[in-house]
Parts: C-alpha cells; sequence; structure tokens
C-alpha cells in the first residue's frame, strides 16, 4: 500500500473514531414539540337523526420527550425514549343532541425504543415503536349543556411514529414528528360507536437539546 493511501486509510479511521467519541458523547436528549392531534370521524350505532357521527376537532397537544442512548455508530443509533403528549382540548360535535361531551383532554406517556439512521451527521431520520398507558378527561357537560354521565378512563396505549432531526447549532436540533398514539375511546354512554380502541395522529414540529 502506498504511503498516501495508508494516510488516507488512518484519516478515515481517525474521523470514523472522532465522530463515533462526539456522538456518544451526547448520550442524553430532551426537547418538545408543538402540533395538533387528528382522530377519524366515529358513526354513532343505531342513530336514524341526520349526520349520524362523533366528529373530533384538531386538538392542540404537546409532547415532549427525554431520550437516552444505548448505543451509537455513524450509520445507526439505538436509544431509549420516554414521549409524553398532551392534548390540552379535544372538541367535539355530533349531530344530535346531547351525546357526547363538549371536550376532553387526554395525556399519553410511552416508553419506546427509537432508531436513527446517519446519528453522527446533521440530518438524521428515525422511528419508533412502544406501549405505556393514556388517561382521557372528559368535561362534566355534554355539546348542548346537561350534565356529562361519562366517566374518565385509562388504558394501555401503542406507540409508533416517524421523524426527522436537523442540527442548527452544536448539540441543538430541530425535529419534525408523526406519531400514532393507538389507545382506547372516550366513554361515550348515549353515542356508542361499537369500537374499543382509536388512533390519535399526532404532527408536531419543535427543539431538541442533546447533552
Amino acid at each position: 500500500m502506498s504511503d498516501r493511501r495508508l494516510w488516507v486509510a488512518v484519516l478515515a479511521v481517525v474521523i470514523f473514531a472522532a465522530a463515533s467519541a462526539s456522538a456518544q458523547d451526547e448520550k442524553n436528549e430532551v426537547g418538545i414539540t408543538v402540533g395538533r392531534t387528528a382522530i377519524a370521524t366515529q358513526p354513532i350505532q343505531g342513530a336514524t337523526f341526520f349526520d349520524p357521527n362523533i366528529r373530533y376537532g384538531r386538538g392542540l397537544t404537546l409532547d415532549g420527550s427525554y431520550t437516552r442512548r444505548l448505543f451509537v455508530a455513524p450509520v445507526y443509533s439505538l436509544n431509549v425514549e420516554v414521549p409524553i403528549a398532551y392534548n390540552t382540548e379535544e372538541k367535539l360535535h355530533a349531530g344530535g343532541p346531547g351525546l357526547v361531551p363538549g371536550s376532553y383532554t387526554a395525556l399519553f406517556v410511552a416508553p419506546s425504543v427509537r432508531a436513527n439512521l446517519f446519528p453522527t451527521t446533521a440530518v438524521s431520520p428515525w422511528g419508533s415503536i412502544g406501549g405505556g398507558f393514556e388517561h382521557i378527561n372528559e368535561s362534566s357537560t355534554l355539546l348542548y349543556g346537561a350534565a356529562n354521565t361519562g366517566k374518565n378512563t385509562s388504558s394501555g396505549v401503542l406507540q409508533y411514529g416517524v421523524g426527522l432531526d436537523v442540527r442548527v447549532a452544536h448539540r441543538w436540533y430541530l425535529r419534525g414528528e408523526a406519531r400514532d398514539f393507538w389507545g382506547g375511546e372516550p366513554d361515550f354512554p348515549q353515542a356508542p360507536t361499537g369500537k374499543s380502541r382509536q388512533s390519535n395522529y399526532y404532527i408536531g414540529g419543535g427543539i431538541y437539546w442533546r447533552f
């Protein structure tokens, strides 16, 4: 091997090692994104009135998370993350009067495993999957003012999602993400849907810090 090729090989190894060491120094991550949660329209069982559906708004949602890196290489990294999403107000509407509460809030906590591609570069796509729990807190009154007989509920939740991290400064990253928190349906005694679970599709963006 020529001296030139030897030095190129040594330089490549040094760069590879430096990148890995630099990445290993940043084993923790905290941040927050802000976005909206979308939920599909649900038909009401046995309804005979016009527009027999439950329609959901696009609730303003905050998603904060903590991440711990378990393994980092230039091509990929494996991480444990704990996303905590809070839908601050999911507004509701149904065709018939007095069927659903005016709104509810929802909290999702889902410890997950996340894999990043090219984690030591400025742009890193990722995928995440895990599970935890959700809690839904309904408003005390129905949409048109009557008392709500539905109960607050808690259940298990499955989380899966994808995202993209883009470095904007040393250890500061912008993040775009899309997640589905697949959890239990709210309790609507006056508007049964025949389903026990629903998808909560969250899309948001924000900033993260690695340290």
